[in-house]
């Protein structure tokens, strides 16, 4: 039963997505507004560059100044204190 209400879902879906492409009209970008002024397109170097490469180079700094300005010395997780394997380990010490 789940797999024909998913394939209804499904189609029900799809068509209402190819009904909202088949209506929307582009003729409209066609018409400039007045004070449009559009610049020149980018290039793919130019848009992987501003979208790619720039984001990236920028969560790799923060993390590098997130990791040398860390000052904890201790690196490894903590064992919850009260735990079964905490007191079993300092029992038989």
């Amino acid at each position: 039963m789940d797999k024909k209400n998913a394939l209804r879902a499904g189609a029900l879906a799809a068509g209402t997505t190819l009904m909202m492409l088949l209506m929307t009209s582009p003729a409209l970008a066609l018409a400039r507004d007045d004070g449009d002024s559009p610049g020149h397109g980018l290039s793919v170097a130019d848009t992987l560059g501003l979208y790619v490469l720039i984001p990236l180079g920028l969560f790799a700094v923060i993390a590098g100044l997130v990791m040398a300005l860390d000052k904890s010395k201790d690196r490894a997780p903590k064992a919850k204190s009260g735990t079964k394997s905490g007191t079993a380990v300092d029992a038989k010490v």
